[in-house]
């Protein structure tokens, strides 16, 4: 068998792939990884989900599971994944779980853990999960009697969150008009109550849930009707967060996406300017745009590079002592404030330095310029793909590339992580030229790979 978590836990088409069986394989050997080693101590597991249809089913499933081995249960319903993870922490929990697929459609589902401290898990803890359910649970003893688990419902620990992100960023946003978008997902009721509360005028869609709508056509992956809806409404900006509202983007006055990159841009250098950025550094993935690096050569932050993928974004900021980081996806982490992409947290920053500045955000965003990007796949041999660097006409074109870009461009090639394919990224301020070479640089990968 392969292997079974992804970047962001276990996902696939629920009930064929990810099957109520597995989930409930996942809350067995999830609840005793994750336990505490000590004598007596019975585990204690936060379970939230998102609006999914099959939530419930998986849901359900796995909490049976950990009951199964003597853990405790509490379930806390539809919440957003930084909601499970904040919770998790300040209830001194052993683990939270989320069942949510994140912005993917909605016959996807996931399962993803926490840790006690809020953090998701590392690859070993992960591989020891998989080692357990592989073995078929051979060496666990299951409790009987009153050593089985309980499950508990608590649906007003969303009210815990709500209070905790506007007591972080208290900002009064009485006559500022908002237009929200929350993707039909997990964010309808707890990031629509934290700005209203705070005082805005706001205009929400996609905030009705039916199971089987969430993502669809909406929220932070499919924004054309926030644009639109910005524009007419005449609002200061658009909040868009995706199903389990790890992510965030926004829109500005005039209907223009803000991304990932300009809202770390915005925020960081904000922060920096009140000295809350710890050592001026945000850590970004080697995929935000050219314009940001740039952005922080020009305003003086130093910019740290990591793989792609949250998780390592994360890795970087614990063990390097950061506090801002994220990818241009608009998942983007307070590490201050909590351990994960927190879409919520992120919008109140942004429109605190809004409201902070008193300008609007298109001129806040403009402090990123966003330079064109070509991408272009070129078709290798699978087990080729990793070592394209390792042929001399590669490396050279690349580097002729680079050397003629004179830091005004940049070339990025990296393998695909499941396909046979090496992706070439070129960006540069001439879309017309920076395609041509992608395209000239992917057919020199192909007929030398090939």
């Amino acid at each position: 068998m392969g292997r079974m978590f992804g970047t962001d836990g276990v996902r696939g088409v629920a009930n064929r792939e990810l099957t109520p069986q597995l989930a409930m394989q996942l809350g067995e050997a999830g609840a005793l990884v994750l336990a505490e080693n000590e004598d007596g101590h019975r585990p204690v597991i936060l379970v939230g989900c998102d609006t999914r249809l099959s939530g419930d089913m998986l849901a359900n499933a796995l909490m049976a599971g950990a009951c199964a081995v003597g853990a405790n249960v509490v379930y806390l319903g539809v919440l957003p994944t930084p909601a499970v993870a904040f919770l998790a922490r300040t209830h001194h929990a052993d683990a939270g779980v989320v069942i949510s697929a994140s912005h993917n459609p909605m016959e996807f589902n996931g399962i993803k853990f926490f840790d006690g401290q809020g953090y998701k898990l590392p690859d070993a803890k992960e591989d020891e999960i998989q080692a357990l359910i592989e073995s078929g649970m051979k060496s666990v003893t299951f409790p009987t009697g009153e050593g089985v688990g309980r499950i508990t419902y608590d649906f007003d620990m969303r009210e815990e969150y709500i209070r905790h992100a506007m007591e972080l960023i208290p900002v009064d946003l009485r006559g500022i008009k908002l237009v929200m978008d929350c993707a039909e997902g997990a964010s309808s009721y707890t990031n629509v109550e934290a700005v209203r509360r705070l005082g805005a005028d706001l205009v929400t869609i996609h905030t009705n849930p039916d199971g089987t709508n969430i993502n669809r056509a909406c929220g932070s992956t499919h924004m054309e009707e926030l644009q639109k809806r910005v524009v007419e409404e005449g609002a200061a900006a658009g909040l868009a967060f995706d199903g389990d509202a790890d992510r965030f983007l926004a829109v500005d006055e005039k209907g223009n996406i803000v991304n990932g990159d300009q809202i770390m841009a915005i925020v960081g250098k904000n922060m920096k300017e009140h000295g809350t950025l710890q050592k001026d550094t945000i850590v970004v993935t080697v995929m935000s745009n050219l314009g940001f690096f740039l952005m922080g050569k020009r305003e003086g932050l130093t910019i740290e590079r990591t793989k792609v993928g949250d998780r390592y974004v994360l890795e970087c900021m614990r063990e390097k002592g950061y506090n801002l980081g994220g990818e241009q996806s608009g998942h983007v982490i307070y590490l201050s404030e909590n351990t994960t992409g927190d879409g919520l947290l992120s919008a109140l920053h942004l429109l605190r330095v809004m409201k902070e500045t008193k300008k609007p955000l298109s001129e806040l965003a403009s402090i990123c310029e966003m330079l064109p990007q070509a991408l272009i796949n070129a078709h290798v041999p699978n087990d080729r793909k990793e070592h394209f660097m390792e042929y001399p006409e590669i490396a050279a074109a690349c580097d002729a590339l680079e050397k003629e870009f004179a830091g005004e461009g940049r070339v990025l090639i990296r393998p695909s992580g499941t396909e046979p394919l090496v992706r070439v990224m070129i960006e540069g301020r001439d879309q017309e030229r920076i395609r041509e070479e992608a395209q000239k640089l992917a057919d020199l990968i192909e007929r030398t790979m090939g």
